[in-house]
């Protein structure tokens, strides 16, 4: 089991989450450490995350070399006792090999995640709602948070598009696995004939960057608009420019975002999100600069389809990627997608 622990650590990263947390202490014993609330903040959020990875990978190392070495001892009387301790190890070692799903670079992350109605008119953007409905059952069951950033009603019914930001324990590392094109068949609740119709949303999924540190943008990259928000949001913000659209010359993105009343909050927000993107664009493309970022192939994205739902003529859910289904799609659309994400985990695992 030690060997197994030293692989699992390694894999883990944890002796460079140490030093990152080494360098967050001292910084933090620093006389005017406080003198900068926010980055004060950002600092203790950070070496909370980072002991609540490391600490127990620590404690189990410790706890298993203690064994080991009383283990070497001629002393009979504590056999018994050790194999009762090894058990309860072994235990603790099989629940935190979850961990071992979660070993990219973002997984950790909280995540943006957003909801894009596709072909298919009003039933494709009652589609998107249907979506939307699905992820915030699936996060509030699960006890992460779960907050809307914008969000555009559809012309007769659904959604156009929503932005979420979903926070919790591996949400990105989760969430990742649900990236990419979801397919409806039905009979149609839009349709006079009640004809039997297909529709697509498109699932985007990207860790979200809280620290301008992680992903450095150059001011001079950025062309930003201010305007008038439209839709809900109340009198102020529909009569004051507090709208911001943030676009990045060099790859095409573009982030629009008019929720708050506060123009500052929704720039605050835009490049939160704006880093975000960049950083999924670094992992898609294996670009260690982002002066080498290419814009991204949207017209692709909506090839990649990975999972069906189908209401009619049979009922089925089926991730075309792992071949895991279910013929129940009515727990699946009302949150139950466990299955499914481990499912994509034991995968990608099983892949890497």
């Amino acid at each position: 089991m030690q060997v197994q622990i030293t692989q699992a650590m390694k894999r883990l990263a944890i002796s460079d989450g140490q030093k990152q947390l080494g360098a967050l202490k001292k910084k933090a014993e620093a006389p005017d450490f406080w003198a900068d609330n926010n980055t004060a903040q950002t600092n203790m959020k950070q070496q909370a995350k980072l002991e609540s990875k490391i600490n127990p990978w620590l404690a189990i190392n410790h706890d298993v070399s203690d064994i080991v070495e009383l283990g070497g001892l001629k002393d009979t009387g504590i056999k018994s006792d050790l194999l009762s301790q090894l058990q309860s190890i072994s235990k603790r070692f099989d629940n935190l090999k979850q961990q071992l799903k979660f070993a990219g670079s973002y997984d950790d992350h909280d995540a943006i995640f957003s909801i894009y109605s596709g072909a298919g008119g009003t039933d494709a953007q009652d589609w998107a709602q249907m979506l939307l409905r699905m992820y915030v059952r699936w996060a509030e069951s699960e006890g992460h948070k779960v907050h809307i950033l914008d969000e555009s009603t559809g012309d007769e019914a659904g959604i156009k598009s929503a932005t979420l930001e979903i926070s919790g324990a591996f949400i990105y590392g989760k969430l990742k696995g649900e990236h990419g094109v979801h397919r409806l068949v039905r009979l149609s609740p839009y349709n006079a004939d009640n004809l039997r119709q297909t529709s697509f949303a498109k699932v985007e999924v990207i860790p979200k960057i809280d620290s301008p540190k992680e992903v450095e943008i150059d001011e001079r990259d950025l062309k930003i608009d201010v305007y008038r928000s439209g839709g809900h949001g109340g009198q102020s913000v529909n009569t004051t420019d507090s709208a911001v659209r943030v676009t990045h010359l060099p790859t095409g993105l573009v982030v629009a975002i008019q929720n708050e009343r506060s123009q500052l909050q929704n720039r605050e927000t835009a490049m939160t999100i704006l880093r975000s993107k960049l950083a999924a664009l670094q992992i898609e493309q294996h670009a260690e600069k982002l002066s080498q970022l290419k814009g991204p192939n949207q017209s692709a994205e909506w090839g990649n389809q990975i999972r069906s739902y189908v209401l009619h003529p049979y009922k089925q859910v089926k991730d075309l990627r792992t071949k895991y289904e279910t013929s129940n799609p009515d727990s699946v659309l009302d949150g139950n997608l466990e299955p499914f994400i481990n499912a994509y985990l034991e995968f990608i695992i099983g892949n890497s």
